[in-house]
């Protein structure tokens, strides 16, 4: 709070200096003063008798802000003022004077309150979720496996899915968590499956057509496929064992039934893997020598015609960590003129990998040297300890001591402190239960299984000090806000480094929290930030579920859904790691792209598939989130544009100001008039006739329809329902801006107020918990912060760890 309060400081103490340049100021409002400006410009609506907005100016008291009552209802008083959505436009006004003076004597108070009053917020018990779980164990086992698809998706609140109030545990969960635990284990400790194992891959379906005569098809998938190659697919696969394993490649071979599996369209090879991670795949190689009018390939952005003539077989290549390791001649099925194959033009439809085959042991993986530090025969000579074991089996002395020095450290991670003797014993008896019938390495992975399932893994324990009072406020030990830190940029466990400066002390001092912060910043898995937090926030989650109408949108394929995706998450990844201002996600000059959704935007002279940072013309109609394709989809139905989601999203998700929930029977959009059809605006125009209706559209609806020209896919039109699209629009103060420049010129203009819904956005995944009116000065506080460095997104970062709600604790009331 002190950049506030210094803030206050500033404007009170260089007010002589104010007189002298601007000459006489008018003094700060009292309570009186501000009571009364209310009853001036509020009264006519927020009576007793009216209640508009269900309440009324009798429901509140300036004097319960030092009291610390009733500041959800200030907080709204404030934000509705500020930005000027009260008085409602067709009401009398007061003036800019006067609305200053309110809302600056007004946020003062609250300030004042909170520092003098200072509240970090309620904590809850929080589980981890499950993208929290699966980097918590890839990250304490050093095993590259993601559990995340094992697990059951969590519930959502406040837009993110790390909210501890909504993260309830049940048998059924618990029974998951226990079940991927004990395979994570055996796998980490390299004890493989009893019998082969299939594991199958679906390729993801890809519902386009030919694009100016040139398959789709044949680009290249991925990056972890050789460079000459089109189509295919490929996966991630942990192999537990080093063995031989049998992939298998199955080809779109049936006309009308892609569920049936031909046994001619099933192509294998049995490979040999070491244990470990690998990208395995199949891919066609490209053919370049049937027709003399076929140029040599020279890097993967050509694109190579089909020659007329259609080959009768094409080299299958299968394909393990980016390298060929074995090729089949295959019936050429997608080269034939068959109606199925043509509108679903995909030549793999699914990999299995089987295995292992003749398993040579566990192999030397990362997972088995972070794990086994010792033997029992290193511990031969070691002194008899005392085992608190439940069963008749006693472990001998170099047992228990090796199993105390493999556990014992895992346990201080995955616990995110020491643990005390208690609870390594407690871990030893599932050790020395399972030893009576597995071998040494079978009875630690029992013993790691039980630390994966321990509610001190499972859960955020942030401990009390034993002599805080009911309901007071103290600083989380360090411990606890290395913890916190971690999930709020990790979404996993602190690290060595970090967990070494925790049991030193040192993460008090603001120098070292911020060096942390930074360099936690700079570690690749800061990459959580985008996946968790900016997946959630800007609902990219939701686009692998979007389904544009494919009569609608025939071009729309999975290549261009995926290019949607990584722009924006490409975007905002080099946000945090370039530590660029917040404003860029407003106005941009520069977007992330590839040939596919360059040819989208119409901005010429981008080839290949391989997204890269390409700078923007003048002209292209683009910059910023608002401008990027996955954006304009997730606001759309599926074959139309909806400017009510469009402009919803902008309120709630830019600025923090979402309208109030729709209220019941709202009639339905009118499609046409008397037999022709409407477009948006019209549509817009008539539901607004509604009273019921007008008063949260007035707000919505203008945000939505200047982005009317862009489709359900985020392709630039000029016509919609046979009609030149009019993108003007007028806010409800008069204000009037066209297109999307005028938007962003509107957003840029309202930048703190941007700022500060980015910070509660953020600040709610931080904490893991809903934001109240106490948590609303530490908001603005670092807003403020932020415009004094260009609102640089990693000062908001800094400013949210060094808060007094992440940093502090409130003891449950008695």
């Amino acid at each position: 709070f002190m950049n506030a309060l210094t803030a206050n400081w500033v404007r009170r103490s260089l007010f002589p200096i104010a007189l002298i340049v601007a000459g006489p100021a008018p003094a700060a409002l009292t309570a009186e003063e501000a009571t009364a400006l209310l009853d001036t410009y509020c009264d006519r609506c927020h009576n007793d008798l009216r209640m508009s907005g269900n309440w009324s100016l009798t429901m509140v008291d300036p004097a319960e802000i030092a009291r610390g009552e009733n500041l959800e209802a200030w907080e709204k008083i404030l934000r509705v003022t500020r930005d000027g959505a009260m008085p409602p436009p067709d009401r009398d006004q007061p003036t800019a004077a006067e609305r200053a003076d309110f809302t600056d004597w007004l946020r003062d108070s609250l300030d004042a309150r909170a520092a003098a009053q200072p509240d970090p917020g309620r904590a809850t018990l929080r589980r981890l979720n499950r993208a929290e779980y699966a980097r918590a164990v890839r990250d304490l086992l050093d095993i590259d496996i993601d559990v995340t698809d094992a697990l059951p998706a969590d519930d959502s609140g406040y837009g993110f899915d790390n909210i501890a109030d909504v993260l309830t545990v049940s048998t059924t969960l618990l029974d998951r968590y226990f079940a991927v635990a004990g395979k994570v284990s055996r796998l980490a400790v390299g004890l493989g499956p009893d019998e082969p194992v299939l594991t199958r891959f679906l390729v993801p379906k890809d519902g386009s057509i030919l694009n100016q005569g040139i398959p789709s098809w044949d680009e290249r998938w991925s990056a972890d496929l050789p460079i000459d190659s089109r189509g295919g697919a490929a996966f991630a696969f942990y192999a537990p064992q080093d063995g031989d394993y049998d992939l298998t490649a199955w080809l779109n071979a049936n006309t009308n039934n892609e569920v049936d599996r031909l046994e001619e369209a099933r192509h294998e090879l049995r490979v040999t893997l070491p244990a470990g991670p690998h990208m395995v795949g199949a891919a066609f190689r490209k053919r370049l020598s049937l027709d003399e009018s076929v140029q040599t390939l020279h890097n993967d952005t050509d694109i190579i015609h089909l020659p007329i003539a259609p080959p009768e077989t094409l080299a299958l290549d299968f394909v393990v960590d980016g390298a060929r390791v074995g090729t089949v001649n295959v019936p050429s099925y997608l080269m034939t003129e068959r109606y199925a194959q043509q509108n679903f033009p995909r030549d793999l439809l699914q990999l299995d990998i089987e295995g292992p085959y003749d398993a040579r042991g566990a192999g030397d993986t990362p997972s088995r040297r972070r794990i086994l530090t010792c033997t029992p025969a290193h511990h031969a000579a070691a002194p008899a300890r005392l085992v608190p074991v439940a069963n008749a089996r006693a472990l001998t002395a170099a047992e228990a001591a090796c199993a105390t020095e493999i556990i014992t450290p895992l346990a201080t991670r995955a616990w995110r402190r020491s643990p005390d003797d208690r609870e390594i014993d407690a871990l030893l008896d599932v050790f020395a239960d399972a030893r009576q019938d597995d071998e040494f390495e079978g009875a630690v992975a029992a013993m790691l299984q039980a630390l994966l399932v321990s509610p001190s893994f499972l859960f955020m324990q942030e401990r009390n000090p034993a002599s805080a009072e009911p309901g007071a406020v103290h600083r989380l030990d360090d411990g606890a806000l290395a913890a916190r830190l971690s999930l709020f940029l990790w979404s996993s466990l602190p690290d060595e480094a970090l967990m070494a400066r925790a049991q030193a002390g040192q993460l008090r001092d603001p120098e070292v929290l911020e060096i942390e912060v930074l360099r936690m910043l700079d570690d690749p898995r800061a990459g959580a930030l985008t996946e968790n937090f900016a997946g959630q926030w800007l609902f990219l989650r939701n686009l692998d579920f979007h389904r544009p109408d494919v009569m609608a949108f025939p071009d729309f394929d999975v290549r261009l859904r995926r290019a949607m995706r990584e722009e924006t998450e490409r975007f905002f990844a080099a946000l945090v790691r370039d530590d660029r201002s917040l404003l860029d996600l407003i106005d941009a000059d520069y977007a992330y792209l590839n040939a596919r959704l360059a040819e989208h935007y119409g901005i010429s002279g981008v080839a290949g598939t391989a997204l890269r940072r390409v700078p923007l013309p003048e002209d292209a109609q683009r910059g910023g989130i608002l401008g990027q394709a996955s954006l304009l989809t997730l606001t759309s139905y599926g074959n139309h544009t909806s400017p009510v989601k469009r402009g919803q999203w902008i309120l709630d998700a830019l600025l923090a100001s979402p309208p109030p929930p729709p209220p019941p029977d709202v009639p339905a959009l009118v499609a046409e008039q008397n037999g022709a059809p409407l477009n948006a605006r019209e549509q817009m125009a008539l539901h607004r006739e509604d009273p019921a209706c007008a008063s949260c559209h007035v707000k919505m609806d203008p945000l939505g329809l200047a982005l009317e020209q862009y489709d359900a896919v985020g392709a630039w039109r000029t016509l919609d329902a046979g009609r030149p699209i009019d993108a003007h629009a007028e806010l409800p103060d008069g204000t009037g801006f066209e297109g999307l420049p005028g938007l962003q010129d509107i957003l840029l203009e309202r930048r703190a107020a941007f700022a500060r819904g980015f910070t509660e956005h953020l600040m709610t995944y931080a904490l893991g918990r809903g934001l109240t009116a106490a948590d609303q000065p530490t908001v603005r506080a670092i807003a403020e912060a932020a415009a004094e460095d260009d609102y640089r997104i990693r000062r908001v970062i800094l400013e949210i760890a060094r808060s007094l709600p992440f940093t502090h604790r409130r003891m449950p009331d008695a």
